[in-house]
């Protein structure tokens, strides 16, 4: 400590200093996230230093303070306070707490005090037995392997650690099998074995918290492991306690493992410098001793193996070759450098020709009119699976990251704008220049701007959005008041009316969006659980920052059983470890497979999605349930058994194949530096079944009758294209007529929602056609004449009396479901009756969605009228309805609201003692206190 830092420590009684990474909060003993206690009144500080390259801060809880971010490794911040309360510290950068940078803070009576109970060596044939390593030889143990060839070590630093690390060892020596230096060793040395004579031991260790280094206490004769730990990924060496009350008496060995060479077969990750143990000090106690840095088995989160990886940087037609799709597939290069670089989104038109975008200024925006984006259109003429026929489109585009085509023109995601690009359809050439849509689309992070266009099928252009970048859109020019913000969830425009909204919020950084067979949408996710069901109007689990409406008070959760990552370290460290479960957290594209009768049957409606740290496609499979679906892992359909394999999105064609797209890197993760990213390499990949067969179609030259025919297509690719077809040349008699047939003689749900979206895109409803729908057999067909007549966000008198007769009667929950969405659209004061039927369905009070898409719906009524909101909320047979109500009353803070929750508190002081009822006059209460 130099002059400077003992002046400034003299100046506090406390003062702590912690090492700060995404782990946790490390003290220099080596505890994670350790209780830092204080006498009340003492002056203290707590300093962190950043441990790793990552924005990290640390902040008080019930204090409200906290310090600055800092980001390079190495670099310190602190807080300073006087301690008052118990509080809790933690990391205030987006989703860090979540990760595990928490820990307490304790204010205590007394002296701080860290000694413990004295312990004892083993003792064999009356000699202590050579548990510390204190002779400076393995004596009273066997090596086996290298790892232990020269293992014991009387220095700190070490010299097979680097320097920078502390070890702290007890004694003159302690043992490690080979240290950071030279982690690749492998081996094991075991123990003489010797009674249990205490009933308490503890030893120290430190290394890698991976499952192939570690200590374990065997059974002698029996070789039962009776207990075994890891280290966590430090260097300090941090006792274990072991409870040996059940082994008195008999005699036990110690094992240390190290069959771990943490030699990566990834080319841009390290080998892992954790890959070896360190141990020391083996003592008996009479009781259990207490350590502030006790290392506990709960702490640590063990990684898996890591994976193997085969290849690496392979040319296009090697890397093809290199993967293994299912019996029955095959995958071939369709295109490669330099005919595509850097592919970053593409769609599929009409004559199934693919339009797809080079990324190149990905990822720093380039300055308005610098752009160096472009969009080609590739065709394959003869059907070998070559896309022969390349054309350029359009060039100096900038930051473009969604494409699709239809309703005249080229749909481009290319903050800060949502641009619109007329075609000359004889040309393939621009009709015009580009037309900013949109703007206020925001740039703070390139890889989770706009993304991923679709058109739905209610005839909106779909996209998705990434929680960390903020935007705030409109027209251009278009003031605050008129403008929708949001960073994550799912967005949509329609291409006629020029209406923009937010159709639901939240999840993490969506790259991916589809609709399967019944027009549910679906977005595949990164870093949270991945997979989740998109309803209009709904608010998701988020990764990181808070929902736009403060009331929200509980968000959707994901539809998965599953996550695609192993290990409880967080999503980023189950990477390149998680083969067995689908690879690691981050997923690019979505595509529902609807793409005929060629691929068996297993895979349609099933959800594929590309697992980019895997290098695999996983697949997931949607049951109904309840008002939902639950998504269910199947087998990866696909592993490319390369490590720069990009795959960013697939689509199926006219045939039945699937085309999908390679952003091929090296580097998997996302950086600001556009020099850690290849600027060279893209793939186009297509994946074909034996059955398929090569069709060559122009659905914009087909009469109406042959688009009105093609929605009953078993592929949809066909209903998808007519569909927009007819959109774009609009309403016409003959086709509203062949449509209605549909609807009305099609035995199958799936083909009356299609004849349903056709004639809705054509304006071929009536609202008494829709009502009339309301009381069709099918639950489906019900469920979206709701959202069709809640289009406009208004409805009739009379549509609204049909509404609130199925919130009573429906026996759907997906009707239900579809309610809620629709309410969320209409003026709060029109909810009323609908909201009174929907919140006494006590069959619901288990459903995944609409507990809370109830109180979504619900939540603005309180601020109408707080006397009747609650007594709607007193019927509630949903979960926290009433409680939800009470804290939306509570935020209002008015002299009113108090007298209404006062008047409450009563009236439940009457009702009897349930546990509702006590823990709403509980929440009253804690309101009226503040």
């Amino acid at each position: 400590m130099n002059r400077k830092e003992k002046q400034d420590s003299a100046r506090y009684d406390r003062d702590y200093a912690l090492e700060a990474t995404m782990l946790g909060f490390f003290a220099p003993d080596g505890a994670r996230n350790p209780t830092l206690k204080a006498n009340k009144g003492d002056r203290v500080r707590i300093k962190i230093t950043n441990g790793e390259l990552m924005t990290h801060d640390i902040a008080l809880e019930k204090l409200g303070i906290k310090s600055k971010v800092i980001l390079e490794k190495g670099s310190s911040t602190s807080i300073t306070f006087t301690a008052a309360q118990n509080d809790t510290y933690y990391c205030s950068v987006p989703g860090h707490r979540v990760a595990g940078m928490v820990g307490s803070f304790e204010v205590v009576e007394g002296v701080i005090s860290n000694t413990t109970i004295a312990g004892q060596l083993p003792v064999k044939d009356g000699q202590p037995l050579n548990l510390n390593f204190e002779t400076g030889l393995l004596k009273d143990w066997t090596a086996t392997g290298n790892a232990f060839a020269n293992p014991v070590i009387n220095s700190d630093p070490s010299p097979v650690h680097e320097k920078e690390m502390h070890i702290g060892f007890e004694g003159k020596y302690f043992l490690s099998s080979g240290g950071t230096v030279n982690a690749k060793l492998t081996g094991s040395l075991t123990s003489v074995p010797f009674k249990v004579t205490q009933p308490f031991a503890a030893f120290r260790v430190s290394g890698g918290a991976l499952q192939d280094t570690r200590v374990e206490l065997l059974l002698a004769g029996t070789d039962q492991v009776i207990f075994h730990i890891t280290g966590q990924g430090r260097a300090t060496l941090q006792p274990v306690v072991v409870d040996l009350q059940p082994y008195l008496n008999k005699e036990i060995f110690i094992r240390i493992i190290d069959n771990e060479t943490g030699i990566s077969q990834i080319p841009y990750i390290p080998n892992d410098k954790w890959a070896h143990i360190n141990f020391d000090d083996f003592l008996f106690y009479p009781s259990r001793p207490n350590f502030p840095n006790e290392l506990k088995q709960k702490d640590i989160i063990i990684l898996p193996p890591l994976d193997p990886v085969l290849n690496a940087g392979l040319s296009g037609v090697k890397a093809a070759q290199a993967m293994t799709p299912p019996k029955g597939f095959k995958v071939t290069l369709a295109a490669a450098e330099p005919a595509i670089i850097r592919p970053i989104s593409f769609t599929i038109d009409a004559k199934g020709r693919l339009w797809v975008v080079e990324g190149h200024t990905y990822p720093v925006p380039a300055k308005e009119g610098e752009g160096k984006d472009r969009i080609l259109i590739f065709e394959d003429t003869n059907g070998d699976g070559t896309l022969d026929s390349r054309k350029v489109f359009a060039e100096k585009l900038n930051l473009v990251s969604g494409i699709e085509v239809g309703m005249g023109g080229v749909w481009l995601g290319a903050a800060p704008y949502l641009l619109f690009i007329p075609i000359d359809a004889k040309n393939d050439k621009p009709a015009g220049p580009p037309q900013k849509l949109l703007d206020g689309w925001g740039v703070q992070d390139t890889h989770e701007v706009l993304n991923n266009l679709r058109w739905g099928p209610d005839g909106w252009l779909y996209g998705t959005h990434g929680v960390f970048t903020h935007s705030n859109v409109g027209k251009p020019g278009a003031p605050d008041s008129e403008r929708t913000k949001l960073n994550a969830g799912v967005w949509r425009y329609h291409p006629t009316t020029h209406k923009f909204e937010l159709f639901a919020e939240g999840s993490s950084n969506p790259w991916g969006i589809d609709f399967n067979d019944y027009g549910h949408p679906f977005i595949t996710v990164c870093v949270i659980p991945h997979m989740y069901h998109v309803i209009q109007g709904a608010r998701y689990q988020r990764q990181a920052g808070k929902h736009f409406n403060p009331y929200t008070y509980d968000d959707i959760k994901t539809i998965g059983d599953h996550v695609h990552w192993l290990g409880d370290r967080g999503p980023h460290a189950g990477n390149f470890r998680s083969a067995s479960a689908g690879g690691g957290h981050a997923h690019a594209g979505a595509m529902i497979y609807l793409g005929g009768d060629s691929w068996p049957k297993e895979y349609r409606n099933e959800i594929f999605m590309n697992n980019i740290n895997g290098a695999r496609l996983n697949v997931d499979h949607f049951e109904r349930n309840g008002s939902g679906y639950v998504a269910s892992h199947k087998n990866d359909f696909l592993a490319m058994n390369d490590s720069w394999s990009q795959w960013l999105n697939m689509k199926y064609d006219p045939s039945g194949s699937v085309y999908a797209i390679d952003w091929y890197d090296k580097n998997q993760c996302h950086s600001p530096n556009p020099d850690v990213h290849d600027k060279t390499m893209g793939r186009i990949f297509k994946i074909t079944h034996e059955n398929d067969k090569f069709v060559k179609v122009d659905l914009s030259k087909a009469s109406d009758m042959a688009l009105v025919n093609y929605q009953l297509n078993a592929n949809d690719w066909y209903v998808r294209q007519a569909r927009t077809i007819l959109q774009e040349r609009g309403p016409n008699k003959k086709v509203h007529k062949a449509l209605k047939q549909i609807l009305s003689t099609n035995p199958d749900v799936t083909r009356k929602l299609r004849a349903m979206w056709a004639l809705h895109v054509t304006k071929g409803f009536t609202e008494k056609e829709l009502t009339d729908l309301l009381a069709n057999e099918h639950e489906d067909v019900r469920s979206w004449a709701i959202q069709l007549l809640a289009e406009n966000k208004s409805v009739s008198p009379e549509t609204l009396k049909h509404f609130a007769a199925l919130a009573q009667k429906d026996t759907s929950p997906v009707v239900r479901l579809y309610l809620t969405s629709a309410l969320t659209r209409l003026e709060p004061a029109q909810r009323w009756d609908v909201l009174d039927a929907l919140v006494q369905k006590s069959d619901d009070k288990d459903d995944h969605n609409l507990p809370l898409m109830v109180w979504y719906a619900a939540e603005p009524l309180a601020a109408i009228d707080m006397k009747r909101a609650l007594l709607m909320a007193e019927k509630s047979k949903l979960p926290k309805i009433l409680q939800y109500t009470i804290q939306r009353i509570g935020a209002i803070g008015t002299d009113e609201s108090k007298k209404v929750l006062k008047e409450l508190d009563s009236k439940l002081g009457k009702n009897g003692h349930s546990h509702e009822n006590h823990e709403s006059q509980m929440l009253i209460g804690k309101i009226l206190k503040n």
